[in-house]
């Protein structure tokens, strides 16, 4: 059995405003997602399945299949605005998607064994595909799930503030909760979280925390369409509102329906936060190129 990956694409056209003006980051013009694609491949993924939206079907595929075809089997499943909204009248001033919970759904019928799910702009490194791979084949199962913890120390941006997901495990190394710090950055040699009132507290370097690389059986379909329902009762009138993964993935701990292994990382994290943050990552690209971790072209 070889797992798929599923890769978040559907908010990549609003935020390159075209699909042809993706920023290249590698040396022969790769994007962050080709880094994760090669990773995943190599780690023994099977599958490639991207959730886009309908509207930049033709420009998403144009620019990812000539890369893959014969390296790798790819699907695509469509974000749309009325999916699995079973009834639900769509709120007249809805404008953006549902979430990522909602995305994740949307593959429901593209995806039949376990599968990572990830952001399509965030780099996450070799390592996490290998051990993210292992565990699919391995250890995923109804009642057990996975998220990648890199270190809080890997994850910060030189040029601003970030939000985290702080992943607080049991003695098992199982999920407990994941605390959303919003305002996270290096204060001198700290790094902190500020609160709302602007109050600071220090965190350890080492702190895991989660930048959305899950691990998932199957099953989580079934438990994501019917807290779908309950989300869109409570919460489907908010213009807003968004059904997320970590709401599932709460509902699932707190219900004690089965348990999330934390799965470090020591593996370097990096994305495009702030436009500044754009040079660094080029830079860290090459010094991987430079060192063998990657060829200077990826699909050459």
């Amino acid at each position: 059995m070889q797992p798929t990956l599923l890769i978040l694409a559907a908010g990549m056209a609003s935020r390159y405003g075209s699909l042809k003006q993706i920023q290249q980051f590698g040396p022969s013009g790769e994007t962050i997602v080709d880094y994760s694609i090669y990773d995943a491949i190599r780690a023994g993924f099977g599958k490639i399945v991207f959730i886009i939206r309908k509207d930049f079907e033709k420009e998403f595929k144009e620019i990812f299949e000539p890369k893959l075809k014969g390296r790798v089997a790819t699907d695509y499943v469509y974000q749309e605005m009325g999916a699995y909204l079973n009834g639900y009248p769509m709120p007249a001033d809805r404008s953006k998607p549902w979430g990522t919970a909602h995305a994740v759904l949307c593959a429901k019928d593209a995806i039949k064994e376990p599968f990572a799910v990830i952001n399509a702009d965030d780099f996450y490194g070799r390592d996490s595909f290998e051990k993210a791979a292992a565990f699919l084949k391995n250890d995923a199962k109804p009642d057990v799930y996975s998220v990648i913890g890199y270190q809080l120390s890997k994850t910060i941006s030189e040029h601003g503030s970030v939000s985290r997901g702080v992943c607080a495990a049991d003695s098992h190394s199982n999920l407990a909760a994941i605390n959303e710090r919003t305002k996270v950055y290096k204060d001198g040699d700290q790094i902190v979280y500020e609160d709302a009132d602007g109050s600071k507290h220090a965190m350890s370097p080492d702190t895991p925390v989660s930048m959305n690389f899950w691990g998932f059986h199957p099953s989580v379909f079934d438990l994501s369409q019917n807290l779908f329902k309950d989300f869109l009762q409570k919460d489907g009138d908010k213009p807003k509102s968004e059904f997320f993964i970590p709401i599932v993935v709460d509902h699932f701990i707190k219900n004690k329906l089965g348990v999330v292994n934390v799965i470090p990382t020591a593996a370097q994290w990096f994305g495009v936060t702030y436009k500044e943050d754009a040079p660094g990552v080029q830079e860290s690209l090459s010094a991987l190129v430079k060192s063998g971790e990657y060829p200077d072209n990826l699909w050459k």
